[in-house]
């Protein structure tokens, strides 16, 4: 039996987390919603998330602060980042980070799939 990945969509814009959702889960993900920063931190499903695909900009807490928490917990799950910014200085800092993709708004759906995929398997035997 195959497990399938279970992956976080943390961005403040339902629209956007709802077609994400729709997109992950026709490629047969498990997928879980966070409208905040704050709520996936706030959350029990952190030790059980396989990547996590957040925006940056968001009220509160910003994605790459979230990030910088989870690894400064222990968490190493990867992260693509998504941003509808064309800011480079929030590219950069999420490469020092770790961030597996970094895609800008709007994005093909394809690419974010790519980028699970390698995302994915980086973190395997």
């Amino acid at each position: 039996m195959v497990t399938r990945s279970t992956i976080a969509i943390i961005d403040d814009d339902d629209l956007v987390r709802t077609s994400l959702s729709s997109l992950l889960r026709a490629y047969d993900y498990s997928v879980h919603l966070y409208e905040s920063a704050e709520a996936l931190l706030a959350s029990d499903m952190i030790p059980l998330l396989d990547c996590l695909v957040s925006d940056i900009q968001m009220p509160g807490m910003s994605g790459l602060h979230m990030y910088q928490r989870l690894l400064r917990d222990g968490h190493t799950i990867p992260v693509i980042f998504i941003t509808a910014s064309a800011a480079q200085a929030p590219r950069l800092t999420a490469a020092e980070l770790g961030a597996r993709c970094y895609l800008s708004k709007p994005f093909d759906g394809e690419h974010l799939i790519a980028c699970l995929e390698v995302a994915l398997k980086l973190d395997r035997p």
